[in-house]
């Protein structure tokens, strides 16, 4: 058990305790990032109902923290595959839970969850990367594309196909056609055909295609990028994003304005601008303490 928590003396936390592995989630932090690993291979990575809660409670937990600075969501290995994560980041809902076996209420909490974890992560105050490498389809896709940053792998592909199995990927559909030109985001859901990783690149679905072999690096390279800048900055740019994305141009620009103002009230934000015309490096708070 010692083993599974704590690797290589990081803090690993599983959510559903056992020595066989059988965690759904897999959480680490370490200098400002913290990893969260789908950890249900066997399944494809599917997103149950219990495989959101622990999502959930990943991404929540010590939110607040100055020592939260970026998150990274990926999938973990199957077994025997002899890599660090794939072939499938992600299949979606898992069907089983969605049969004729389980009631309607137990089908509202799972798609409720669901899209409670998918708003979430645009409401968090850091930064979500997406680190993708095999297979995201339907809500697995609709994952990757709430993330705010998505890096995936060549070998990655993104479908949509529930219209194939009957059952229309819907509420995928939300995070798609806000991520994708609206025909390439209907093709997908219509036909059930997979992007390619570059196609994806190409129409938005990503921010960036490496190979394989360099996925972790580029990851990490961007996550420590973000933490080099004031949490309470990032924080305050992100939920203005997406906030101003909502509204018309003029009323976007009226809201980002005052958004710049209450920006430079900050400590960090004073304390960046001095830096910079001191010539020297800035030391951020973290706070959302206003300059004295």
């Amino acid at each position: 058990m010692a083993a599974l928590r704590r690797p290589c003396g990081r803090s690993w936390r599983a959510l559903s305790a056992a020595c066989s592995g059988a965690a759904l989630t897999l959480r680490r932090q370490e200098g400002g990032v913290r990893n969260v690993v789908l950890n249900n291979p066997a399944k494809r990575n599917a997103l149950s109902l219990s495989m959101l809660r622990a999502l959930k409670e990943d991404l929540l937990h010590d939110v607040k923290s100055k020592e939260l600075r970026v998150i990274v969501i990926s999938g973990t290995r199957r077994k025997g595959s002899g890599r660090a994560e794939g072939p499938v980041f992600c299949s979606g809902h898992d069907l089983k839970e969605l049969s004729t076996q389980d009631d309607v209420k137990h089908h509202a909490q799972v798609f409720e969850m669901c899209a409670e974890v998918m708003t979430l992560i645009q409401r968090l105050p850091v930064p979500v990367i997406a680190k993708v490498n095999g297979l995201a389809t339907a809500a697995g896709c609709q994952l990757v594309a709430s993330c705010d940053i998505a890096v995936a792998s060549e070998k990655s592909r993104f479908a949509t196909p529930g219209v194939n199995i009957g059952l229309f990927c819907s509420t995928p559909a939300v995070a798609l056609g806000r991520s994708l030109p609206r025909k390439v985001a209907l093709e997908m859901l219509f036909t059930g055909e997979p992007l390619s990783a570059h196609e994806a690149l190409m129409h938005g679905l990503v921010s960036k295609v490496v190979p394989e072999d360099k996925l972790e690096e580029e990851t990490s390279r961007i996550s420590h990028k973000i933490c080099q800048s004031s949490k309470s900055v990032l924080a305050l740019g992100k939920a203005t994003f997406y906030r101003q994305m909502a509204q018309d141009l003029d009323t976007a620009y009226k809201i980002t304005s005052q958004v710049m103002v209450d920006n430079l009230t900050l400590r960090d934000g004073q304390e960046g601008i001095e830096a910079f015309i001191q010539k020297r490096k800035p030391v951020w708070s973290h706070s959302q303490d206003e300059k004295k």
